[in-house]
């Protein structure tokens, strides 16, 4: 952050060129998009250091297998795109352990049901 912020301040001039102004613009807004975005943007060299994974390839094929083979025009049960998109919502909200509250929020009964 610290370099984005030297990279605005020496961009800064009293009487700039309109190249030099659209700069500053575009740079003064990947400042703010990253301030404000900050908490959600993984720190992939402390995630080496701890020796986490930081590549998503493997995730990324397999997903890409398990849609291709549904949505080729041979199969028998096809997915549209958007039945592929919303059950990958579906299964998002399940590995992130946000279904069961969404699913109550759209059926507060369930909620009162399981107590």
């Amino acid at each position: 952050m610290q370099e984005i912020n030297w990279l605005a301040d020496g961009l800064y001039l009293e009487e700039m060129s309109p190249a030099q102004a659209k700069l500053l613009k575009k740079v003064e807004e990947f400042q703010t998009y990253i301030t404000n975005n900050q908490q959600f943007i993984t720190n992939y060299g402390e995630r080496y250091r701890n020796g986490e994974r930081i590549a998503t390839g493997f995730v990324e094929s397999m997903v890409n297998q398990v849609i291709s083979k549904r949505m080729v025009k041979k199969q028998q049960m096809r997915w549209s795109q958007k039945g592929a998109h919303l059950l990958l919502q579906v299964r998002t909200r399940v590995l992130d352990g946000d279904w069961r509250s969404t699913f109550e929020r759209w059926y507060p009964e369930l909620k009162s049901q399981a107590a």
